[in-house]
């Protein structure tokens, strides 16, 4: 009972949290799920989530979307997401692990997620930074940006924070920037969850359809309700939360907190 109210409490947090910063569902959701399914069976599980709960926003805020940046910015991202998928599926054969200690406790962390962390937290701190408005990312940049974003998605699994980072000085207004996120990041997911097909075929026996749909409904709920909550945000405030988070996330996650 105790674990069924981890992955409730998980999904409806990570989807609330996921329309501030862009991300959170996937990070907090698969360790709840481990609770359940061996590692494999937990990777595919989170991701089937993960795909409906981005379609479930874009229909609350896909009208919104900004289709000349999704143009620049999506294209590129299906494109660097399926290279990170294949990507990852070499580097599960390599051995790059990392172990060090911190008072006393002992970390486990990787080449990719010191990278990146360093990346993630590179944009949050230029975000914050006074002198960022001399900074604003020209469009032209923005289908590299999309590569970028969607190489890490496919490879970790955590391109909504690298998504947020470039598309948060675009110039779009807070809908838009909400609508032209979703789009991007549903067609991501259909290009990384295609290379990870197999993977997930070979472990629906271990998977149980009612948490799949107890953790999509909570999903759906925590989403439902950041939409509200976001329309009395202000964008300059908005983006301000989003770079706290991506500081806070980029540490955690390269230090292997997360």
């Amino acid at each position: 009972m105790y674990s069924v109210i981890a992955i409730v409490a998980a999904a409806l947090g990570g989807a609330f949290l996921s329309f501030f910063c862009g991300f959170g569902l996937g990070t907090i959701l698969l360790p709840a799920f481990m609770i359940f399914f061996p590692a494999p069976a937990a990777i595919a599980a989170t991701a089937v989530v993960h795909m409906a709960n981005n379609v479930f926003k874009l229909f609350l805020v896909g009208k919104h979307a900004h289709w000349p940046t999704v143009r620049r910015f999506g294209i590129t991202s299906v494109a660097g997401a399926i290279v990170g998928a294949w990507a990852l599926n070499w580097l599960s054969l390599q051995d790059n692990a990392i172990e060090f200690s911190i008072g006393g406790s002992v970390l486990h962390t990787d080449i990719i997620r010191i990278v990146i962390g360093l990346i993630i937290l590179l944009f949050a701190l230029l975000e914050l930074s006074p002198s960022l408005e001399k900074l604003a990312m020209p469009t032209r940049w923005l289908p590299v940006g999309g590569l970028v974003s969607g190489f890490f998605g496919g490879l970790s699994g955590h391109q909504g924070a690298l998504r947020s980072a470039f598309l948060m000085r675009t110039g779009l207004s807070k809908n838009e920037f909400m609508g032209t996120r979703v789009v991007c990041a549903c067609l991501v997911d259909v290009s990384r969850i295609t290379v990870y097909a197999t993977s997930i075929a070979g472990n629906w026996q271990s998977m149980r359809a009612d948490l799949l749909i107890i953790a999509s409904l909570a999903a759906f709920a925590g989403a439902w309700t950041g939409n509200k909550l976001i329309q009395k945000t202000e964008l300059d405030l908005l983006n301000k939360i989003i770079a706290a988070a991506l500081i806070l996330f980029a540490v955690a996650f390269g230090l292997g907190l997360i």
